[in-house]
């Protein structure tokens, strides 16, 4: 591709065969209607079906495609990862491939960040078909939970759909932490960002890649991440802890002293014995994902590995 693209759309997929032809589709006609130069980037983050064909076919067949294929699946946020440091517009469209994210969105998305001279148009999510009630709770409580807790601003029932310029992308790529939240590191960037509210769709074919273990890992790459205040919950716990044995102690020692009432009841001192040593295994549960959020650091192992790409830009 000779010119520069204008418009760089990074899609991760991961065994979306299904929908991906449509999806290319869609979102092809939706960049070809700005009339600017655009590209493609699929990411295919260990599929074991036929995604890899349909992108490699499509690529073939078109050059603004351009596919990358790891060697395993790494996660949704690294094959993320390798399309922001893959693409070359001067905006990125960051979009799922199962079309829950209408591509058909880019032009108005477009519209905010130039007329409002926005870095980060980011999808805000006014409702979500096909999500149970108790996951749509879960969402809603993980994201004030992690707003409460996070020392930056991160927008509140927002994902990772979201149109960014080049200038925020060099930054984010700049970043070299291995456990990445990326909606948080955008929020922790600065630049002006402003909300784009939409009605996400329900998954046409196949099932979430998201289990509830992997959006539980999500919400704790999430919170650890970005604040220490668990830690410092950890630690007002342990002083609440300790000043209330404390009071239980002079209560008993007065009592046993003064009023001829030596302390009783097995059954209330199992309790309260059993209740501490689960406060201070929860303590020593989080002082230990962040001891291992720091060895994982420390390893600087690469986000990712590339096992097949369409071109050589990768």
């Amino acid at each position: 591709m000779k010119t520069p693209p204008y418009i760089s759309v990074v899609a991760p997929c991961l065994n979306e065969e299904k929908v991906l032809a449509e999806f290319l589709r869609r979102v092809v006609a939706a960049c070809e209607a700005e009339g600017k130069p655009f590209e493609i980037i699929i990411i295919d983050d260990g599929s074991t079906d036929g995604t890899w064909g349909i992108i490699s076919s499509h690529a073939a067949a078109d050059a603004r495609v351009r596919g990358i294929r790891l060697a395993r699946n790494f996660g949704h946020q690294a094959a993320l990862t390798a399309g922001l440091r893959a693409s070359r517009g001067d905006f990125v469209l960051l979009i799922d491939a199962d079309l829950q994210d209408p591509p058909e969105l880019l032009s108005e998305m477009l519209g905010t960040a130039t007329s409002g001279e926005a870095d980060i148009v980011y999808g805000q999510r006014r409702s979500r078909e096909g999500v149970s009630a108790l996951m749509n709770l879960c969402y809603k409580m993980f994201y004030r939970v992690l707003s409460w807790l996070s020392g930056c601003e991160i927008p509140r029932d927002a994902g990772d759909f979201r149109l960014v310029r080049r200038r925020v992308v060099d930054c984010i790529n700049e970043m070299p932490e291995q456990q990445r939240f990326l909606r948080g590191m955008f929020g922790w960037t600065g630049f002006k960002q402003v909300p784009f509210l939409y009605d996400r769709k329900a998954r046409e074919a196949g099932t979430p890649a998201y289990t509830w273990g992997k959006l539980f890992a999500l919400a704790a790459d999430g919170i650890m991440s970005f604040s220490i205040k668990p830690l410092r919950l950890a630690t007002a716990l342990a002083g609440f802890l300790a000043v209330a044995g404390l009071l239980v102690t002079v209560w008993l020692v007065l009592g046993y002293t003064y009023f001829d009432n030596p302390p009783q009841g097995w059954t209330s001192l199992m309790v309260v014995v059993l209740f501490v040593s689960a406060l201070q295994l929860v303590v020593l549960g989080v002082i230990g994902e962040y001891i291992g959020r720091i060895f994982v650091e420390q390893k600087r192992r690469p986000h990712y590995i590339v096992a097949a790409s369409t071109d050589e830009a990768v």
